[in-house]
């Protein structure tokens, strides 16, 4: 990380937090020809991918199979433009918003209506030691992981390993759980309609699949076109808050512009994965002030270079978040488990 917070109140160019805020609300407004054109270019090279998979078929199951990860890539791009539908940053109009997300939410198998509501969360409560749970990746502090039983230890061991986290997690997140609103008990209408709507287009899509294209094709490219893009996605979402320098505060402690600023990485990926990955990584500014457009990202960047130093991660740094597991309250960091046997 080339860049953490301050010992005391975070300034960039003479500037808090909060009052970036000022300076980033110029960049909110999309362009309705550019997010157009955004899908455009998502979508033809994903249905490309996929013919050339069907294609490679009768040659090659295994290169049919190889494609299906330049597919993946690109259905992760298909759901970070959900992502900013989500926000309402897209387009001006809400109900464009919401229905361009509702489209996508059944070619990412994502319930739009549902996953916003615990994405907003997310944003509302992101580095809050009192409000974890809600849209997050579970994150004990050192001090909760030593008072926890044997079986509790394993079992948080078991839930951060990277094969868990990036292979079983999002086939279990994309595939199962999000085929019921999370909170069942307690779910309301919206949050039934949006997950039932969202199966039945998927179940549509497969049948469509199957019967125009054939069980195998189902099998060697559909599923694991949506693994990688399930596992490239839960990546994502995990460097962007599981990082050394990362912030956690008690609630009397906590405040939000901060948190967003400070508890998101720059995740600074070579230009080509930027620009696949449609700028998340830029998402130290995109928690700050989540109603800009992926696409206006950079250039905030460009106008405001002090901006892309905060929390910057590289690409080869990011790899090293895999081995943190736990929050130090006392050195205010990230650690590993070895790290945590001595604190």
């Amino acid at each position: 990380m080339s860049e953490t917070k301050p010992e005391t109140s975070p300034k960039t160019e003479e500037k808090t937090a909060r009052e970036w805020l000022n300076v980033l609300s110029k960049y909110k407004n999309p362009s309705h020809a550019r997010s157009f054109l955004e899908i455009g270019m998502t979508a033809v090279p994903l249905l490309f991918f996929w013919g050339l998979a069907y294609w490679s078929m009768s040659y090659s199951a295994w290169f049919a199979l190889a494609l299906s990860i330049p597919a993946g890539v690109f259905v992760v791009r298909l759901f970070l433009i959900l992502h900013d539908c989500s926000h309402g940053s897209f387009f001006r109009r809400k109900k464009l918003n919401d229905w361009v997300g509702r489209v996508l939410g059944v070619f990412t198998m994502t319930p739009f209506d549902e996953w916003r509501h615990s994405h907003v969360m997310h944003h509302r409560t992101s580095g809050n030691l009192d409000k974890r749970g809600i849209g997050d990746i579970v994150t004990l502090t050192v001090r909760e992981y030593k008072e926890r039983s044997l079986k509790g230890k394993v079992l948080y061991r078991l839930y951060r390993h990277p094969i868990t986290m990036f292979l079983l997690g999002p086939i279990y997140v994309f595939m199962i759980r999000h085929r019921l609103p999370d909170e069942l008990t307690r779910a309301s209408a919206k949050s039934w309609t949006s997950a039932m709507a969202t199966n039945a287009g998927i179940a549509a899509v497969i049948f469509l699949i199957i019967f125009f294209f054939g069980l195998k094709s189902f099998l060697l490219i559909y599923l694991p076109m949506n693994i990688v893009a399930g596992a490239i996605g839960i990546w994502l979402f995990y460097v962007q808050h599981q990082f050394e320098e990362t912030v956690w505060e008690q609630d009397e402690d906590w405040e939000v512009a901060n948190a967003a600023l400070y508890g998101s990485s720059h995740y600074d990926l070579p230009h080509p994965l930027k620009w696949l990955t449609a700028n998340i990584g830029i998402h130290h500014v995109h928690h700050l002030y989540a109603r800009i457009p992926f696409y206006r990202l950079g250039k905030v960047l460009r106008e405001h270079p002090r901006l892309a130093d905060i929390q910057r991660m590289t690409l080869l740094e990011s790899f090293k978040c895999a081995k943190l597991q736990l929050w130090d309250e006392n050195k205010r960091r990230l650690v590993s488990y070895a790290e945590a046997r001595t604190a």
